[in-house]
């Protein structure tokens, strides 16, 4: 079960994090890769490693918050490979401030980042997997889109990553008579370049234990096998859900 062979996935915010993790485990589930992310550089890096396993390999610079980097994308992907599978909206970022301070700049940034971003990529791409009447798309959101924190002002995030969710509904929803799931991941706490300065504090750590049920943050590797089975025919029945992976946060 859950062999990806012979299938075609993009993953955007590939080069690290969460979506450079995806990469590899896309990878060792033999799928071809598209690799999308702004530091082209660090996709290039990785190539080698990945090719290694017996897949192809696409690094394209792209910036998710550019139409037109992103129609590119598509072309080239569709160009080199023929089609597109599988979709992995990964690449993100946020300005962290409370309601009552954060600026009109800092609002914008996050939510074309972490929300219009996955519009415009699923559009893209989604044309793509139309013509073949197939299709698997993974939004990557988070816990915080299920529900508020009072640790950490960021309400931006919170309400950007609460808008992929729906997304996720009113897409698979709409896509379902082409073929296409829609499907979300919604991470607890990982570590990542955005995350590790502030998971790594004392005063943070002790609000994981008394926060998350498991009393830990998530290991590298935990949020693949969700990705993988999402990905797979074997989920062809599966669409429009909201799985979290965050050690039972949201479940208290």
């Amino acid at each position: 079960m859950f062999n990806l062979k012979n299938r075609v996935a993009v993953i955007t915010g590939a080069s690290s994090g969460l979506g450079k993790q995806m990469s590899y485990a896309f990878a060792e589930s033999g799928a071809d890769l598209v690799l999308l992310a702004r530091r082209v550089e660090r996709l290039e890096e990785i190539k080698q490693e990945l090719e290694a396993k017996g897949v192809r390999v696409l690094p394209i610079k792209c910036d998710v918050t550019s139409s037109e980097d992103i129609n590119n994308a598509a072309r080239l992907a569709e160009e080199t490979f023929g089609k597109v599978d599988i979709l992995v909206n990964c690449a993100g970022s946020s300005k962290d401030k409370g309601v009552l301070e954060m600026q009109d700049d800092e609002w914008d940034f996050t939510i074309a980042t972490d929300l219009t971003s996955v519009f415009k990529v699923t559009r893209a791409f989604g044309n793509i997997m139309k013509k073949n009447n197939y299709g698997r798309v993974i939004n990557i959101a988070s816990m915080y889109g299920l529900v508020g924190n009072d640790e950490i002002p960021t309400i931006a995030y919170h309400s950007s990553k609460g808008g992929v969710v729906n997304f996720t509904r009113a897409a698979a929803a709409e896509l379902a008579k082409y073929n296409i799931t829609v499907n979300c991941i919604c991470p607890g706490y990982f570590y990542t370049e955005l995350t590790t300065q502030v998971l790594d504090t004392d005063r943070f750590q002790e609000f994981a234990k008394t926060h998350v049920p498991m009393k830990r943050y998530g290991s590298e590797g935990e949020l693949n096998a969700g990705a993988i089975f999402l990905a797979s025919d074997e989920a062809s029945y599966v669409t429009g859900i909201t799985l979290p992976i965050d050690g039972g946060y949201t479940c208290v």
